[in-house]
């Protein structure tokens, strides 16, 4: 299992693909967040913020992020161009967001790697996670990352279980992958490509692309794209 399996660094990102190999089990993407933030260099200083907009640390915002009247943003973050933060959105350290993305009201990401154009409007959290290109999820979807034991987390597939050495390790969302409204995304969870989990469902372990994860376990496959 290799990050290409799942998702393409897109060229908005382009400046931290050194730190994100291809060939990489997707979920070792997460221990380069923060190193690839701390090659940057120092951000530019903002003028004219709106005065609700708290910034803390270093917070590298492209000249055309939309921003609104109040949210947290503490870094180490990049925030790529086209991106709209919706009010009290939380960002809260080791985050790199691509382009034309949507940081909701209500949101609260760390430690996380948002690839372009994705949507994540309403109510959740997205913690040690990877979201692919066009990755969208529902009001209120939780990423969950930290087993109530606290134990190291797995993840599990038909064929083997992996050992990912991570304490703290939430979803990994394909491109195109989706999680309805209210879903819950237990610890290690992996999604493939355009993958997708009902409203209200919740999901532990692999999901492979192009199938649909139900309540009570059921999952079907999506129809074929020509």
């Amino acid at each position: 299992m290799k990050a290409a399996d799942f998702f393409a660094l897109p060229p908005s990102l382009a400046e931290f693909a050194s730190f994100f190999p291809a060939e990489a089990e997707p979920w070792q993407w997460l221990r380069a967040i923060g190193p690839a933030l701390a090659a940057l260099p120092p951000p530019d200083l903002w003028a004219g913020l709106p005065p609700g907009v708290h910034l803390q640390g270093p917070v590298h915002l492209a000249s055309d992020v939309k921003l609104p009247a109040y949210c947290t943003l503490i870094g180490p973050c990049w925030i790529g161009p086209g991106t709209e933060i919706r009010p009290g959105a939380y960002v809260r350290g080791n985050v790199i967001v691509g382009a034309g993305c949507v940081l909701g009201n209500s949101c609260e990401f760390k430690n996380c790697l948002l690839m372009d154009k994705v949507q994540v409007p309403h109510f959740s959290y997205v913690g040690d996670s990877v979201l692919g290109n066009g990755a969208h999820l529902g009001a209120g979807v939780i990423c969950s990352n930290l087993r109530l034991d606290q134990k190291p987390i797995s993840v599990r597939t038909t064929e083997r279980t992996y050992e990912t050495g991570l304490r703290k390790f939430g979803a990994i969302l394909g491109d195109g992958a989706e999680a309805g409204c209210n879903a819950v995304l237990n610890p290690g969870s992996v999604l493939g490509r355009r993958a997708l989990v009902a409203p209200g469902t919740v999901l532990t372990g692999y999901l492979p692309a192009e199938t649909i994860a139900r309540q009570r376990g059921q999952v079907t496959h999506l129809p074929r794209r020509d």
